[in-house]
């Protein structure tokens, strides 16, 4: 196990407390824990594309972030009509 590999693992316990927002807070403070939960899984991806040297990894992170992207959009949309 290299540094990347470490690092990904370290961000993946940056989930928990987006988590806790998610479940505890009003919905736009949901959407905004939404969105930086898709941030660190692009980190994750990207770490650990480098970290096992696969490249196919790094096209994997680029479609998550486009997609976290849109699905924030998407959400921001559909809230807008419940507040």
């Amino acid at each position: 196990m290299n540094a990347f590999v470490w690092a990904a693992t370290g961000l993946l316990l940056a989930y928990f407390p987006l988590l806790w927002v998610v479940a505890r807070r009003r919905p736009i403070d949901g959407l905004v824990a939404l969105e930086c939960g898709g941030i660190v899984l692009v980190l994750v991806l990207v770490c650990l594309a480098e970290g096992l040297h696969r490249s196919l990894g790094y096209t994997v992170a680029i479609v998550a972030a486009v997609l976290t992207w849109i699905g924030g959009l998407v959400f921001a949309r559909f809230l807008g009509r419940w507040l």
